[in-house]
């Protein structure tokens, strides 16, 4: 799956979790940015895994504090 399928997928799905606009998010933004809380960023990383039936390993959960984070993971799931 090429990056743009993979970022218009998590802008999809970031829009349903956090309620938000898919125009309020782009490559660079920050979850911060998005106002997700930890509660929010874990409904995040669970509708992630679902959406593209894989599992994020646990250590790289802790590094995912963007969109540009969320798909290199999902990206490097589907590599490996």
């Amino acid at each position: 799956m090429e990056r743009t399928e993979i970022f218009d997928k998590v802008v999809d799905v970031a829009s349903d979790v956090l309620g938000i606009s898919p125009d309020e998010i782009t490559e660079q933004t920050t979850f911060d940015d998005l106002d997700a809380d930890s509660l929010d960023r874990l409904q995040l990383v669970t509708a992630f895994e679902d959406e593209f039936d894989i599992e994020i390993e646990e250590e790289r959960l802790m590094s995912i504090s963007s969109v540009a984070d969320a798909i290199d993971a999902i990206e490097a799931t589907q590599e490996a």
